[in-house]
């Protein structure tokens, strides 16, 4: 099994700024009048406002061959730093510390490092990712920047459906929003000439503060005729407590080169 890949995949697509627009107040059922202007705007404003979270993460991964749990510590600094370290049965398996500028992460089983900037992780992903994408993705908020001026709306489920008026070529984008409290419902990239396809959906939320944050994440992702799907369950989360961010490689591992 490869567990460097697994690793990253979760933690790089389960793996945004707090918004500080007023938003509307949500309701069970989405309401066809309501504008995309006030969607976007709600949607932002949900945006959790925290300044460090450590929470525990149970992740499940399956592919074609391998089923396989393991423990994760995350660690976030705002907009800042996502550290993540994955265990089994108590073994570091991987450690990766990720800023805006900057990707490390070593692991254990293979004796690889990696230290560069984040072309790895789209490449295994098969779109961009950053920083600010793979946190929205961990707080239940759009990977892409949401606008009017770009976006339609539309209630579909019970639930608002954006996407864009003209979808890039070979890149189809859209999501679904909670009407109860505009986080993301789930959301979808393609790339159809490239048999690629990435899911997300978030199963439900729950409420800290006043802010609502993933109970459990939903990855699934296809790539020609192969499959992988991750879970990833919250069982703790902590906001606003003094945290770490330790980071060393150890001597002796392989550099992975791009």
């Amino acid at each position: 099994m490869n567990y460097t890949k697994y690793i990253f995949i979760a933690f790089a697509v389960i793996l945004t700024s707090c918004g500080t627009t007023k938003g509307l107040k949500g309701s069970k059922t989405a309401n066809e009048n309501i504008s995309v202007k006030n969607i976007i705007n709600s949607h932002e404003a949900a945006s959790p406002n925290f300044k460090t979270m450590a929470a525990r993460i149970q992740v499940v991964y399956k592919d074609d061959d391998t089923q396989q749990a393991v423990t994760v510590s995350l660690r976030m600094e705002k907009d800042k730093t996502i550290w993540v370290k994955g265990s089994l049965l108590g073994i570091t398996l991987v450690k990766a510390n990720i800023t805006p500028e900057r990707v490390q992460y070593y692991e254990t089983i293979g004796g690889t490092y990696f230290d560069g900037d984040y072309a790895l992780l789209s490449d295994w992903l098969g779109t961009e990712i950053n920083f600010e994408k793979a946190q929205a993705i961990l707080l239940g908020q759009s990977i892409f920047t949401l606008s009017k001026n770009d976006y339609t709306s539309s209630v579909a489920q019970n639930k608002y459906k954006m996407q864009p008026k003209i979808q890039p070529q070979n890149f189809i984008h859209f999501l679904f929003l909670n009407p109860e409290n505009f986080k993301v419902a789930s959301e979808s990239l393609s790339q159809p000439n490239n048999d690629r396809l990435l899911n997300v959906r978030y199963t439900d939320y729950q409420k800290i503060g006043t802010d609502f944050y993933p109970s459990e994440i939903k990855i699934n992702t296809t790539e020609k005729d192969s499959k992988t799907s991750i879970d990833v369950i919250y069982k703790k989360i902590d906001l606003d407590v003094n945290i770490g961010f330790p980071f060393n490689i150890p001597e002796g591992y392989e550099k992975i080169e791009l």
